[in-house]
C-alpha cells in the first residue's frame, strides 16, 4: 500500500491536545511493530496564506491502521520541504522520502 493520509487538526493554537492523543496511539501500535522503519507520523504547520496555521500530520502509508483509527484521509506523499517527525523511526527519512537524500 503506498497510500499516504492526512487529517488536519485546525488552528495550531488549539491543537496539542489532539496531537498527543493522535501520537499516544501511535506509540501503542508502533511498539507491537517488528520492523517499523517505514512506519511513521509527520506534521506540519501550514498556512496556505491565511493569517494563522493549521496544524496537519501526515500518516505514511504503513501506518494505515492508526490513520484509520482516528479518522484520516487519504492524500498524496506530501513534500518532506517543512516536514517534522512526530513519532517513528529517524530511518523512515531515507525510507519514505529516498529522492531527498537525508
Amino acid at each position: 500500500m503506498s497510500i499516504w493520509f492526512t487529517r488536519n487538526l485546525g488552528d495550531a493554537m488549539l491543537a496539542g491536545e489532539s496531537l498527543d492523543q493522535i501520537k499516544s496511539i501511535f506509540l501503542s501500535e508502533y511498539r507491537k511493530c517488528e520492523d517499523p522503519k517505514d512506519i511513521a507520523l509527520f506534521v506540519r504547520h501550514e498556512s496556505e496564506g491565511r493569517l494563522h496555521c493549521e496544524v496537519k500530520i501526515y500518516f505514511s502509508p504503513a501506518s494505515f491502521f492508526v490513520a484509520e483509527a482516528v479518522g484520516a484521509i487519504p492524500c498524496t506523499k506530501p513534500s518532506p520541504h517543512g516536514l517534522d517527525l512526530l513519532a517513528g523511526s529517524a530511518e523512515s527519512w531515507t525510507t519514505l522520502f529516498p529522492e531527498n537524500g537525508n
